[in-house]
């Protein structure tokens, strides 16, 4: 069985990849899976993967925001944009494609040609084009993000291009009596806003759209309308960078570590 680890800010996600093809996933907020499942030993995060129940790993690769932090011991690196390019290739089956996924506190696209990256952006010096700008904006506006994710139309213009003061400017939009609806219209096109400079760069006609900000309806809409791509999200989103590591595990276990830089 490969294993692949997604060290997230927020959460950190696993994808097994078993004999017959099969994936299977497990998902640990960041901070209980260090302090329940991981002791340091040498510099190194020792992972009790037994108590995790995955017993019988053959490889194991991880990636992820927390990897440049900790490195959990016996597993192979590969960069989080690897990771993601590998994952939405496998599970889309494209080969041509932009690729865009939103984690927790940083934001990443990608340009995919022949399967294989070919340029990349990251955006992780603000939070205001992430996962955690939803989750703090969804709070103030008392939305789940399920609710946010709903709304496009009538958007309020949102100018503060920090995180903490976004919400301050978001709390006077409310004083000044605009609707629950059109605030988190102007959130949704605010990510928006983050993120184009970097789709215009690397755009394709198609998108894939990874992480979990990736189910936010809205932020779907408004890509599509306003930059005209055909937006792909695929299956089990928010794992797509887990996958990537399962996979590559795979090539590793087969081929050596030199086939895992080909890949």
């Amino acid at each position: 069985m490969y294993c692949g680890i997604d060290l997230g800010s927020r959460t950190v996600k696993i994808a097994l990849l078993k004999n017959k093809g099969l994936f299977e996933f497990k998902r640990f907020g960041t901070v209980d899976f260090y302090r329940q499942y991981g002791r340091l030993s040498g510099g190194e995060l020792v992972v009790n993967l037994a108590e995790l129940g995955i017993p019988g790993v053959t490889a194991l690769v991880t990636t992820g925001y927390g990897r440049q932090t900790v490195k959990i011991q016996g597993a192979r690196v590969i960069s989080e944009i690897k990771a993601h390019v590998l994952g939405a290739v496998f599970k889309t089956g494209l080969l041509d494609f932009t690729l865009l996924d939103l984690g927790g506190q940083d934001s990443k696209v990608a340009l995919v040609r022949s399967g294989r990256l070919a340029d990349f952006q990251t955006n992780d010096k603000c939070a205001a084009g992430t996962g955690r700008y939803l989750e703090n904006m969804a709070a103030v506006l008392g939305l789940g993000m399920e609710e946010l994710g709903n709304h496009y139309q009538n958007p309020v213009k949102l100018s503060a291009a920090c995180a903490i003061f976004g919400e301050t400017e978001l709390i006077g939009r409310m004083v000044e009596g605009y609707s629950i609806p059109s605030l988190a219209a102007g959130v949704n096109f605010t990510i928006f806003k983050r993120i184009r400079p970097m789709l215009l760069n690397l755009k394709s006609d198609t998108l894939v759209f990874t992480g979990g900000v990736s189910y936010n309806r809205a932020l779907i809409t408004i890509i599509k309308r306003k930059l005209g791509l055909d937006v792909v999200v695929p299956e089990n989103p928010e794992y797509a960078g887990a996958i990537g590591c399962c996979l590559a595990a795979r090539v590793e276990k087969e081929n050596g570590f030199r086939g895992l830089r080909s890949v």
